[in-house]
């Protein structure tokens, strides 16, 4: 396990080398339909992920936001990776941006291409690794910041909206409001960033997109679930990551519009 924690660590640090040597240049888009596309970025930083993943485990699978599922046939091992989190935000010249590589069931890592940050986990315990250094990660409430991803699809919808979240007066007199569209939005609850992160949403748990920051989330000690209340799973909806017990109650009834 502490091996694949480290590659884990390598394959995202891989990852963010390329993103961040592309950042401000002109780079070629790959329509993805809906709205979506990719950058020369997503497809080359995917590249070096999978560069280091098959050094180390020729054996293992890999399932990558631009490649799909690659190498070997199911073993029991499948890597999760999304080589470029917040891509959008990327090819704007927006910072907030992640490299993801998580085992699924195993250790995970999310790097900040512009901070040289790295949120790890082994599956049990969560650090900030930062210049050669482990930090525990220490959720707290304490900043009342809540980021909402506003991202469609919506399919709680209209049991759930987020626009409504935002509105309840009881947010609005407890809360402050944040939009971040990639998973350092969840990496900040595990560090005490952020009080919590609520997003719709299907199948989050195996998610490419997700799955690194929930296994930060979960080993850091946040409570972590469903729109519903339950704990993640294939066929659940939506995600509630909350720093402590008491944030993600309150927001639970508010999500359920509860008095």
């Amino acid at each position: 396990m502490t091996d694949d924690l480290e590659l884990a660590t390598a394959a995202a640090l891989a990852g963010a080398d390329v993103v961040r040597a592309g950042y401000g240049k002109e780079l070629a888009r790959t329509d993805k339909g809906g709205g979506d596309f990719a950058t020369a970025a997503d497809v080359a930083a995917e590249r070096a992920v999978l560069d280091v993943i098959r050094a180390a485990r020729p054996q293992d699978a890999v399932l990558g936001e631009e490649g799909g599922r690659q190498c070997a046939p199911d073993t029991g091992r499948l890597w999760l990776v999304d080589p470029l989190c917040g891509t959008l935000n990327y090819a704007v010249g927006n910072l907030l941006v992640a490299v993801n590589v998580a085992l699924r069931d195993g250790p995970a890592a999310v790097a900040d291409p512009f901070t040289g940050e790295v949120f790890r986990t082994d599956g049990e315990t969560a650090w900030l690794h930062h210049e050669g250094a482990d930090t525990p990660l220490r959720p707290t409430a304490a900043t009342a910041l809540v980021d909402v991803n506003l991202d469609p699809p919506f399919p709680s919808a209209p049991a759930f909206r987020a626009t409504d979240l935002l509105a309840h007066p009881v947010f609005v007199a407890r809360f402050r409001p944040r939009v971040v569209s990639t998973t350092l939005a969840l990496t900040w609850v595990a560090a005490g960033r952020r009080a919590a992160y609520v997003t719709d949403g299907t199948g989050l748990c195996d998610s490419v997109h997700f799955a690194a920051g929930i296994a930060l989330c979960r080993a850091a000690g946040c409570v972590v679930t469903g729109l519903d209340g339950a704990p993640p799973g294939p066929d659940g909806r939506g995600l509630v990551a909350a720093a402590d017990a008491e944030t993600h109650s309150l927001l639970m009834k508010l999500i359920r519009d509860e008095p």
